[in-house]
């Protein structure tokens, strides 16, 4: 059944944050995507990536299922020390944040997100994620960047997306038609010296009418950097929150999504990613601090953004 994204908003959760605990981005996500452009009131999507394979099990804890405690004799929960949704399940004690938020009707958890015969490969698993599509198929574009590709120009010359990071660009971006760009700062984004900047870009442009082909390429991005440079630069010079922060690298990248955001951007997509999932040996403490560090640094963003209206 196709779901539109105001369907999937309304009746699943309304909320402002959802965790997804599963294997995949199931197809109703995409589709909702898609074909859900048209409600200007519900243009962003902050997407928060947890790498390396999150524990779901110690996130949201089956702490009522006996099973769950025969399985994991050294690793689960204790039931004393769950932050208790309902009967069943609870969140992991490090996740305050997330479940404040819940509380207060702000978050929601979409559990058993998954496909048939899943992957377990991190790479192949994450290749699926990305894209919407097995082994074997054509993955010249990610699933976010085939959104772009269908609904051009929506960001009225803003940046259409926005990685936020060090890390390599995720697959999920990648469009056909579409330049999406990666920054680590926004202090790195702005260009140094305008004037400067504006000379070397025209300069390449004289250079790509003789040579064409990769140097028009090099020129058309360099422009576009220009220009969204110069636009970030003014619109997030009168940002102010009374929001206190983690000191933490998720939640600088989540400051500057509400910066940008309660900018007015018309930037449709921010993209963040928290490594360090992979934990496979000293399993408890790395996931304690790593869930903190996600739950506490989504309450402030959510936070930041309601009192930003």
């Amino acid at each position: 059944m196709r779901t539109t994204r105001r369907q999937f908003l309304s009746t699943t959760f309304g909320s402002a944050a959802v965790v997804s605990l599963g294997a995949s981005t199931p197809e109703f996500l995409l589709q909702a995507a898609l074909h859900g452009a048209d409600e200007s009131s519900e243009s962003i999507l902050v997407v928060v990536q947890l790498s390396g394979g999150n524990d779901g099990l110690n996130t949201i804890v089956p702490y009522a299922d006996p099973e769950y405690y025969k399985q994991r004799p050294t690793l689960a929960v204790a039931k004393s020390d769950v932050l208790k949704i309902n009967t069943e399940l609870g969140w992991h004690p490090a996740m305050q944040g997330c479940a404040n938020l819940m509380e207060t009707g702000q978050l929601a958890v979409v559990q058993g997100v998954g496909y048939a015969n899943p992957n377990r490969s991190h790479f192949e698993s994450m290749d699926i994620w990305h894209t919407c599509r097995r082994k074997g198929q054509a993955r010249n574009d990610g699933w976010l960047g085939r959104y772009l590709d269908a609904f051009q120009g929506q960001a009225g010359g803003d940046v259409p997306a926005l990685h936020l990071g060090a890390e390599e660009q995720p697959l999920a971006l990648t469009a056909q038609n579409v330049q999406v760009s990666s920054v680590q700062s926004l202090d790195r984004f702005r260009l140094v010296d305008g004037e400067r900047d504006e000379a070397l870009i025209q300069q390449v442009t004289s250079t790509a009418r003789d040579r064409g082909g990769l140097l028009s390429f090099v020129q058309s991005n360099a422009q576009a950097a220009l220009s969204a440079s110069e636009r970030i630069e003014k619109a997030t010079k009168d940002y102010k929150t009374n929001v206190s922060y983690p000191q933490s690298a998720l939640a600088r990248k989540l400051k500057t999504v509400a910066q940008l955001i309660d900018a007015g951007l018309k930037t449709r997509i921010y993209y963040v990613i928290l490594d360090g999932f992979d934990t496979h040996s000293r399993q408890a403490a790395a996931h304690n601090a790593l869930l903190r560090q996600f739950s506490d640094a989504l309450q402030a963003f959510v936070q930041d953004c309601s009192d930003h209206g």
